[in-house]
């Protein structure tokens, strides 16, 4: 190869170097720009649309107060979550036990119902979410009444569930105009709900309708009479801060039997279930009725103005004045709570808490009904029907309350007095044995 040919060739090699090299380095203002271009290109891409997420829920649907809020709930989820399918199983009356039998083989919902007995049984159990992140983050805490704060935070300070009921109440109902057609005075006292139950016996018309087949009523007939001298009724039993022995709790046992041996209660009462009870009342067959705040649509629906509700009777008419704002009943923690085992966590507390509100909501707005447990600023289409005026106006005056018997706190007391309390019903169960099968149960104080 001659001098030029080599010549050539190193000037051709060092051209394509300096390609080469121009190709690795590009400049810097290219190169951002090229990146910018990606960004942009991954800007403009359209988000993914949330999968489809299908969800077991163990909730109440039994009658028009539950379904229709359940439904309502239902649809507003839809709306903001379209992505998120419930599978709807309905919670069996049970007292809890199909639920606590799901958590013992591993197969409780994505999201259930539970009241304190489940609360406090699951968490023993590791089987309820801890939600106290989760009230936080959603801001659900801003969105409760300050008075229903007890239906968000449990005795350990922790959130369990999310709350929509605000505190209620038992009452006894009765049909007026059974009472003035009678000439039976409405009672104040003992001795005037005796002479009732004779006037009507004696009229063949059922003193009292109890559906005592499901043991929490009877609990409450019980848990009413307590409270004309022992405010916390057996809320302070369940606390281990009392006797049955004690005279507020015996006196109760001894008036529910002396009126239950008087005829106060329709027979086989304890195989009474809700509607055979109900019916008796709502027929004018029975004149006075027990149940929670919960039945007064359904008797101003059956009676109309017939129906009324009366402050519980006292020992005597000064007892009467004293005790008038005792209210057995109240609330406690409960609501939507969280499998801690489901899938996504995060979803699951985002929908039971979304459930929570719009449920709140409809009650509060389209069933009349003000004992809610969070803030709805939203009109109320249905206006409160008497009976439920009456109480929305007694709240503020209520001095105190108790607990249903499914807002007791411990499992073994809970079980002793619904079984002690539902044989005060037959009559042939006596105080003294009341007394020591309860007392067998009571956990030390607390």
């Amino acid at each position: 190869m001659n001098k030029l040919a080599v010549a050539i060739m190193s000037l051709c090699l060092i051209f394509v170097a300096a390609c080469g090299s121009a190709g690795n380095n590009e400049p810097a203002s290219n190169k951002a720009a090229n990146e910018g271009n990606k960004e942009t290109v991954q800007e403009e891409t359209k988000p993914e649309e949330p999968k489809a997420v299908k969800l077991r829920i163990y909730a109440q649907y039994a009658d028009d107060d539950t379904k229709l809020p359940y439904d309502y709930a239902v649809a507003e989820l839809k709306k903001e979550m379209p992505n998120v399918e419930l599978e709807l199983e309905v919670q069996a009356q049970d007292d809890g036990q199909k639920l606590k039998t799901y958590a013992a083989t591993g197969n409780l919902p994505d999201i259930f119902q539970a009241g304190l007995d489940i609360i406090t049984t699951f968490k023993k159990s590791g089987n309820i979410l801890e939600l106290d992140s989760y009230v936080d983050s959603l801001g659900f805490r801003d969105k409760m009444y300050p008075s229903t704060m007890n239906t968000l935070v449990t005795e350990d300070g922790h959130s369990y569930a999310f709350p929509y009921a605000g505190n209620e109440f038992m009452l006894l109902y009765y049909n007026k105009e059974l009472f003035e057609q009678n000439g039976v005075t409405v009672p104040t006292t003992y001795d005037e709900l005796m002479a009732a139950v004779k006037a009507f016996n004696a009229a063949g018309i059922t003193p009292l309708s109890l559906f005592a087949k499901e043991k929490w009523p009877t609990v409450a007939l019980y848990d009413m009479f307590v409270t004309r001298n022992e405010p916390q009724g057996v809320s302070k039993l369940d606390k281990g801060q009392a006797s049955a022995s004690d005279p507020a709790f015996k006196d109760a046992a001894d008036k529910i039997i002396e009126l239950v041996k008087a005829g106060m209660l329709p027979k086989g009462a304890t195989n009474l279930n809700y509607d055979q009870a109900a019916a008796l009342f709502h027929q004018g067959k029975a004149a006075m009725f027990l149940n929670g705040n919960w039945e007064i649509a359904e008797s101003t629906k059956q009676l109309g103005d017939k129906a009324g509700w009366m402050y519980f009777p006292g020992t005597d008419a000064a007892n009467y004045e004293a005790s008038k704002y005792a209210f057995s009943g109240g609330g406690g923690p409960g609501g939507y709570a969280v499998n801690p085992d489901t899938k996504d966590k995060d979803l699951a507390a985002k929908v039971a808490a979304f459930l929570s509100l719009k449920y709140a909501e409809y009650k509060y707005t389209e069933r009349g009904n003000p004992i809610v447990a969070t803030k709805v600023d939203k009109a109320i289409v249905t206006e409160y029907p008497p009976m439920m005026q009456q109480l929305s106006e007694d709240i503020a005056k209520i001095t105190s309350t108790t607990a249903f018997a499914w807002g007791l706190s411990d499992a073994k007391f809970k079980a002793a007095i619904e079984d002690a309390s539902q044989s005060l019903m037959t009559g042939s169960y006596t105080a003294e044995q009341f007394i020591e099968d309860v007392n067998k149960a009571i956990p030390a104080a607390k």
